[in-house]
């Protein structure tokens, strides 16, 4: 059974017992009351029907059922395992204060064993989990009771919160839940003990396929507070499992949802466990894009690039161009990764150094001299570091990252050369943009701007400059197109030595304000002196060419004086 007939065959199920069927929503779209404003992604099917849960009438009814997109980066680590991914599509049926535990069982194993309507699972290879009750509510015994009409009791246990609880976080809907296990062991394990079903979960020989949550409590605060006004079911089972045990392979990655990925992994790297993050990453980032996320340094942007940036790792600095997505998603991931392979190929032979130097663990100093010196995220320092049995000093890296914030925060007060924050690889890169938003906006706001001031971090720079009127969006959008384009370009920046009067009649940007020596260094950039983009008096230092310095962005532009206006921008 292929997973698109598997889907099929949920949704008629429940069709037919009077579920109507609702579309999946965005990963990242919010209902009407703003669920999704407390988590960055639809991580669970019942994320977006939180206010019917609660009691709010849905336009379609009490009964529900969807297949629901899902991204959770909790498990991240686990990815490459059998088991484990980040996108997911999750199996739901609801009901909103109509039926509960009695037709919910009854459904969940009518699906899971029929072999007319439903799976034709094997009913002597299921096993059942209940909730075993703690301080704030009681032992399930009503749903054990009911389970014992459709499975041996000596294959249902009482299992505690950790196991058998479902809740969307510190405030809103829970409940006890009741899980289904099915045994993928080719012999068959038949009947165990309780300690010989939790060893057989642990060990992979029996899965969870089926998960039925019986929502009747509140949360506030991180404390169960009551009874919600109507009893709700939530019952959800993960597509890429569940086609696990339909199509009886041992792993995720071996069903027809991503052999089509895992072919063109192989092409990348003989690793298996490689393969499936290169696989799981990939497909998790097109799902996002294709929902209107684009990589970035925060929030869900970041995520993606976590993501996409892991599997280049993976990969070796390369990529899937996937038929099966569409171009503008394979655009981006594209595009993503030729900014990030240059940072990565730098790092990368940083890191070796340092690791053969420190055999047992990366120091901070060292994680921090990655990030800020070669672009290196802390995020792949420790995926490299674990690929070689290495330890992070995370905590030595976050002392040493609220050094340098703190140090860039000093603005106007810093004493490096030029307003530079100090002569790492992504400070060099913004100083760079500064030369070519220094003469972009000489070509949208006129010859009267003038520099007054910068100050250059890893994180951003900030550009003064002499201008009498605030700037208008259309008059900040064709700047960012000037500057864009040059990058794009990919114009070799140069340095020629020249005497002050020569250099003087370069038409060269400088301070009249400044004293200069018999000698100045003047950055052009452009083929030549004569016909360069941007010409500048100063010290350095800069990138060779403008192609690796990304893409930019205006993020604000203010006053700070009479007639002095500010940029703030950044790379992404």
């Amino acid at each position: 059974m292929n997973s698109a007939e598997i889907r099929r065959r949920f949704l008629e199920f429940f069709e037919n017992r009077g579920h109507k069927i609702i579309p999946s929503v965005s990963l990242v779209t919010p209902d009407a009351k703003g669920v999704t404003n407390t988590t960055l992604f639809n991580s669970a099917g019942m994320q977006p029907l939180i206010p019917y849960l609660l009691g709010k009438p849905h336009p379609l009814g009490r009964r529900l059922a969807n297949v629901q997109k899902c991204l959770r980066t909790v498990d991240i680590d686990e990815v490459g395992d059998a088991t484990h991914n980040t996108f997911f599509e999750m199996l739901g049926n609801w009901s909103l204060g109509d039926y509960f535990k009695e037709e919910a069982i009854k459904w969940s194993f009518e699906l899971l064993t029929d072999k007319k309507e439903g799976f034709g699972l094997d009913p002597k290879r299921l096993y059942v989990t209940v909730f075993e009750g703690d301080k704030n509510v009681s032992k399930d015994t009503e749903a054990f009771e009911i389970w014992k009409k459709y499975v041996p009791e000596k294959r249902i246990y009482f299992l505690g919160a950790k196991s058998n609880w479902w809740e969307a976080g510190d405030n809103g809907p829970c409940g006890p839940d009741t899980e289904m296990f099915y045994d993928v062991t080719k012999e068959g394990l038949g009947d165990l003990f309780k300690e010989e079903f939790l060893q057989a979960d642990e060990q992979r020989q029996v899965v969870e396929i089926w998960n039925d949550v019986f929502m009747e409590y509140e949360k506030r605060d991180g404390q169960v507070v009551g009874k919600l006004p109507q009893k709700n079911v939530d019952t959800g089972a993960g597509l890429e499992r569940l086609t696990m045990v339909l199509q009886g392979v041992n792993n995720i990655y071996d069903t027809d949802i991503f052999l089509p990925l895992m072919v063109e992994a192989r092409k990348l790297t003989g690793n298996l466990r490689a393969q499936r993050i290169i696989s799981d990453h990939f497909r998790a980032a097109a799902a996002l894009i294709a929902d209107g996320v684009l990589p970035s340094n925060t929030e869900r942007g970041y995520i993606l690039r976590r993501l996409i940036r892991k599997a280049a790792m993976k990969a070796g600095g390369k990529t899937i161009d996937f038929t099966g997505w569409s171009e503008s998603v394979n655009q981006v991931i594209r595009e993503e990764i030729g900014k990030f392979s240059k940072t990565l190929n730098q790092g990368v032979k940083k890191f070796e150094k340092i690791s053969t130097r420190n055999k047992k663990e990366i120091f901070g100093s060292d994680a921090f001299l990655l990030f800020s010196s070669y672009g290196l995220p802390i995020d792949s320092t420790i995926e490299l570091a674990k690929e070689r049995g290495l330890a992070v000093d995370v905590k030595g890296f976050e002392i040493e990252f609220k050094k340098h914030q703190k140090l860039s925060r000093t603005g106007a007060q810093q004493k490096f050369k030029g307003g530079l924050a100090d002569e790492s690889e992504l400070v060099v890169k913004y100083h760079t943009t500064t030369h070519l938003l220094h003469q972009a906006l000489h070509e949208v706001l006129g010859d009267k701007v003038s520099q007054k001031g910068s100050n250059i971090t890893a994180e951003r720079l900030r550009f003064d400059f002499a201008h009498p009127a605030k700037m208008t969006d259309e008059e900040k959008k064709k700047v960012e197109e000037i500057v864009n384009q040059k990058i794009r370009e990919n114009l070799p920046v140069q340095k020629i030595i020249l005497p002050k009067a020569k250099a003087l009649k370069t038409g060269a940007y400088h301070s009249f304000t400044e004293k200069y020596g018999d000698e100045i260094s003047v950055y052009f950039i452009g083929e030549n002196l004569e016909t360069a983009f941007s010409k500048e008096f100063c010290g350095g230092p800069h990138v060779a060419r403008t192609g690796v310095l990304g893409k930019f962005k205006i993020i604000k532009e203010e006053a700070v004086a009479a007639g002095i206006r500010r940029i703030k921008a950044v790379l992404e």
